[in-house]
């Protein structure tokens, strides 16, 4: 563990990347985007404030495990402010980090709900909610920056990386410049003497309704990051 003020200074630069993520402006369609949705909420949200900014990333800067995900939903975290918050998604992803210990809480509704995690940051490929959930090869490139800060910034603790979805697993594979592996989901890479990829489906509604991806599967997904990291603890 880092200690004094190179600590002060790491978590900091964490604290930074994110202040440079909700500041971001380089994607106009998705900035029209995200405040298209918020001008046209449904009656369900109507008497709340959405963010409709860029997206940032939240856990604990000392994470032996990183999530990354797609990118904010157009009615979470585009709505809410925090990535994988009031969604489905979010739903699915705390329940199983509270099961692993990796969360204080199995629910994640709003920014100020109290959720903690431990152990665990998590992050996105594309910081804004994007149309059809479907970003554009100029918009995950222009987001890569952000990324390829985390993951240098997380690269003395982390020891397991778990990506949601096939377009996460890619981005990660190419700015980790790491070649030959396939997209399956519960794929295990051990990319280094430390660190070990596990390729997990996205728990969206798409996934998740039509059993592509199960309660068991997905449960499987942290109970094996979390073996792996009590192992090299």
């Amino acid at each position: 563990m880092k200690k004094g003020k190179a600590a002060d200074e790491y978590y900091l630069s964490l604290d930074k990347v994110n202040e440079q993520i909700t500041s971001c402006s380089q994607c106009p369609r998705l900035l029209q985007h995200i405040r298209k949705v918020r001008d046209n909420r449904p009656q369900r949200y109507s008497d709340q404030t959405y963010w409709a900014r860029p997206v940032p990333s939240f856990g604990d800067p000392k994470a032996r495990l990183l999530i990354i995900g797609l990118a904010p939903a157009a009615h979470g975290g585009n709505r809410t402010g925090r990535m994988f918050t009031g969604d489905s998604s979010g739903e699915w992803l705390m329940k199983a980090m509270y099961e692993t210990s990796f969360a204080n809480s199995p629910n994640s509704v709003s920014i100020d709900d109290g959720l903690l995690l431990s152990d665990a940051y998590v992050t996105s490929i594309v910081k804004c909610a994007p149309p059809m959930n479907k970003p554009i090869n100029s918009e995950i490139s222009n987001c890569s920056s952000f990324l390829r800060s985390e993951l240098d910034l997380l690269k003395s603790s982390v020891v397991v990386v778990i990506t949601l979805g096939k377009m996460a697993f890619d981005t990660f594979c190419k700015l980790s410049e790491v070649k030959g592996l396939f997209f399956k989901h519960n794929s295990v890479y051990q990319l280094d003497s430390t660190k070990t990829l596990i390729v997990s489906y996205h728990p969206s509604r798409r996934n998740t309704n039509t059993g592509t991806l199960t309660w068991p599967m997905w449960i499987q997904i942290f109970e094996k990051a979390k073996s792996i990291i009590e192992t090299k603890a």
